[in-house]
């Protein structure tokens, strides 16, 4: 039997997960998420999971109704007795409520997402006409503020590559595992700010995803769908560094193929990654938090400082939309504003 790779684990373990997490859901719901197998990703689904079973638990304690069934053994019906007052008041209690001893706030993102999984459930039972209203188009999404865009400066890069290079800043017992860490450290870093591709995508690469020939890597995009990424020569020094170095390694059952390796020979994890990040650059800029994302913006933006084609950053970034990319760099776009307001002249001075 061929190993699986990291995406396919990925898939099962997701769907391994639904499975437990609809058991504390009403029946009617396993309809719903076979519904929505194809159109959402296993992480989406999950997430919707989640944030239905806060709907639900909600509801039991707080309806009279609901209250009379057990969670699992609620009927559809009680979908067509909740009225866009009951919702609103649920996304009111979400704000800050306690459970278990503990105080528990949702911001507007939070809520927003809880929202986005009400309408997705609502509206596959309505356009199936299993029910006749959707209460949930009656209710406001909240508005998103942006927040200020974390990124590094082209000097952070450089001290970020030198501090995983020669160790500095680094403690005592993390300097005793750096040597046999500071190849692959490296090859990650440098990828992540070379190419801007996802941490989730960085980890599932496997051996024979790496093509030096044509200088480009294939990764499984957000949404499942494969696509390839070149990288420049400052990336393929450091993954050929790496890969030499790998070639003898040999990785445990189950993760012969994995590309980035954990010190157990297992496939390198997002959390170890995004431990890794972390570490390194709280030397480098302890005032920023930095994280694997924040690479991918960093890189984003250095490519449309360079370029001023937005087209082609949402491509090379993967976003199906280009406003996701304009959202994300309007910021470099006021800087390029406010440059040009010198330009015209109207009169000689």
């Amino acid at each position: 039997m061929s190993e699986l790779t990291y995406h396919d684990k990925e898939k099962q373990n997701a769907t391994l997960k639904l499975r437990e997490l609809l058991k504390e859901l009403p029946a009617f719901l396993i309809t719903y998420f076979r519904g929505i197998e194809y159109v959402n990703a296993p992480r989406t689904r999950i997430a919707y999971a989640i944030d239905l079973k806060s709907f639900f638990d909600y509801l039991h304690e707080n309806n009279s109704y609901c209250q009379r069934y057990e969670i699992h053994d609620l009927p559809i019906d009680v979908l067509t007795m909740i009225k866009s007052f009951d919702i609103e008041e649920y996304i009111d209690y979400m704000k800050l409520y306690k459970k278990d001893g503990k105080t528990i706030t949702n911001d507007e993102r939070a809520i927003k997402r809880k929202l986005s999984a009400l309408r997705s459930m609502y509206n596959y039972f309505h356009k199936n006409k299993i029910i006749d209203e959707n209460p949930v188009l009656q209710v406001s999404m909240p508005k998103i503020h942006s927040k200020a865009i974390i990124r590094l400066e082209a000097n952070e890069v450089a001290d970020l590559l030198d501090t995983v290079e020669n160790g500095d800043g680094l403690t005592k017992k993390q300097l005793e595992r750096h040597d046999g860490l500071k190849v692959r450290d490296l090859a990650i870093l440098t990828l992540l700010l070379g190419t801007g591709i996802r941490i989730s995508e960085c980890v599932g690469l496997d051996m024979n995803d790496i093509d030096f020939d044509n200088g480009r890597i294939k990764i499984v995009r957000k949404g499942g769908y494969e696509a390839f990424v070149y990288f420049g020569d400052e990336v393929e020094a450091a993954l050929m560094d790496y890969m030499l170095e790998r070639r003898e390694i040999e990785g445990i059952e189950g993760h012969e193929n994995a590309f980035f390796l954990s010190n157990r020979r297992s496939r390198i994890s997002v959390r170890n990654v995004e431990i890794m990040v972390k570490k390194y650059s709280r030397i480098v800029t302890p005032t920023k938090k930095i994280t694997p994302h924040k690479l991918r913006s960093t890189y984003g933006t250095s490519l449309y400082q360079e370029t001023g084609d937005i087209y082609l950053v949402a491509d090379v970034l993967g976003h199906h939309d280009v406003n996701t990319t304009k959202k994300h760099y309007a910021a470099i776009e006021d800087n390029r504003r406010i440059s040009a307001r010198n330009k015209v002249k109207l009169r000689e001075n």
